[in-house]
């Protein structure tokens, strides 16, 4: 795996913990800025709708642009939102800034994802991709429950001033490991082969629009790709239903996270030392899945591994909303379906990018966006969920809603294509 790959998990580490460490610092956020839970839980949905629109944007306006010098762009304004952010008294300019973040953050995604599918040969695109949402992961491990522990001993603040002064050495190691062109490694190269070698072709999700080359002689760059031809490929009636099962399982996700802390504390019993343990723990599970998931994606069967993980999840989040009085069964709940929310989540990702070779420019974001619509439907239904007064365990029963819905939608997509058990994969959702 070229080193560079590593270097994009490492910034999308940067990010994902300012993206998920509110869920172990909304009921803080809550009482410094004097709002409700809903109000601070929005805070990650107003994070997640500038990702729903920056996705597509920022990967238009960056088309012509070197990917490093873009990546660079993103990662400087993502720094300067989080000094805002860490420094303002007012809620408004906190979401505000949640939404600019996630504006950089959308356009970074866009850009590493077909980036890192980019540098790899074809048959490396599930390790690839599951390299960059590792950094999500160990985000998940490390990073967001160091933030929970900061804002417990230092203020929500503290957590802010972290996530910038982490950024920091991630733009260095892009400096240096990213390329500074369009282009990428040749699918026909060794992704082993020296990782500095310029061997590759502007590229599409999954290498298809690679020119295939010997390891470090001349690749010709393809004529690029029309928006119009990238949209055609992407709205098509074969990639629509995955992109929304795709929301729909990180509505499931995040509706649970964002509300994570006060179930803990206020269903489970758990003192608040116990919320960073507990956040780390669904990382790690994060993190398993995401191994497993870069693996088994890329395997004869990707459709199997999607379903037994969207079944489980349904299951879990039902078994979770019932169990969350006791504190044991919580805990070893929150490992499990980190470990299935991520591993489905990055098995979708995979065959989305896998299947629309003819989308390289649009095709990390309109992942992106599925993603993030879920992510900013799930709090905000959680949310009302609350508010409306049916208990801290309500959010965990709407995530088990959500996943409902996505068995309907993907199972529906698979009765109007008759395709029986035994078909591709590539065929089948």
């Amino acid at each position: 795996m070229p080193f560079a790959v590593y270097v994009l998990g490492l910034a999308v580490f940067a990010q994902g913990t300012s993206e998920f460490m509110l869920s172990g610092l909304v009921s803080a956020i809550a009482a410094d800025l004097d709002v409700s839970l809903f109000a601070a839980g929005l805070l990650t949905s107003a994070f997640a709708v500038g990702m729903v629109v920056g996705a597509p944007l920022t990967a238009l306006l960056c088309r012509s642009r070197p990917r490093r010098r873009a990546l660079l762009l993103f990662l400087a304004v993502f720094v300067a939102v989080h000094v805002v952010g860490a420094l303002t008294p007012h809620y408004e300019v906190l979401l505000a800034t949640r939404f600019v973040a996630a504006l950089a953050n959308a356009g970074f995604w866009a850009v590493a994802l077909t980036t890192a599918v980019s540098l790899v040969p074809e048959r490396s695109a599930g390790r690839a991709t599951a390299v960059v949402v590792g950094g999500v992961t160990v985000a998940c491990v490390v990073g967001v429950p160091a933030g929970a522990v900061l804002g417990e001993q230092w203020g929500w603040r503290s957590a802010f001033w972290a996530v910038a002064a982490v950024s920091l050495p991630a733009a260095l190691a892009i400096l240096r490991g990213v390329p500074g062109d369009r282009r990428g490694r040749a699918a026909g190269a060794d992704a082993g082969a020296d990782a500095g070698a310029d061997a590759g072709a502007d590229a599409g999700a999954g290498g298809g629009v690679l020119a295939a080359a010997p390891a470090g002689g001349p690749v010709d760059v393809p004529a690029r790709v029309s928006v119009r031809d990238e949209l055609r490929v992407l709205t098509g009636a074969g990639l629509r239903p995955t992109l929304l099962v795709m929301a729909l399982v990180q509505g499931a996700t995040f509706c649970a996270f964002s509300y994570l802390e006060p179930l803990l504390t206020r269903e489970s019993g758990l003192d608040a030392v116990w919320v960073p343990v507990a956040l780390a723990l669904f990382g790690a599970g994060a993190f398993l899945g995401v191994t497993a998931a870069g693996r088994l994606a890329a395997g004869p069967r990707p459709v199997v591994v999607i379903a037994c993980g969207m079944a489980a999840l349904t299951l879990g989040w039902c078994v979770l909303a019932l169990a969350a009085g006791s504190p044991v069964a919580a805990l070893a709940l929150v490992a499990l379906l980190g470990m299935f929310a991520f591993g489905t989540g990055t098995a979708l990702i995979t065959r989305v990018l896998t299947s629309a070779s003819g989308a390289p420019t649009l095709a990390g974001a309109f992942c992106t966006a599925a993603f993030n619509l879920g992510a900013a439907v799930g709090p905000w239904a959680g949310g009302l969920a609350l508010d409306a007064g049916f208990g801290y365990r309500a959010p965990v029963w709407v995530s088990a809603l959500l996943m409902g819905l996505a068995l309907l939608a993907a199972g529906a997509r698979r009765a109007r294509s008759g395709l029986g058990p035994g078909r591709r994969a590539s065929e089948a959702a």
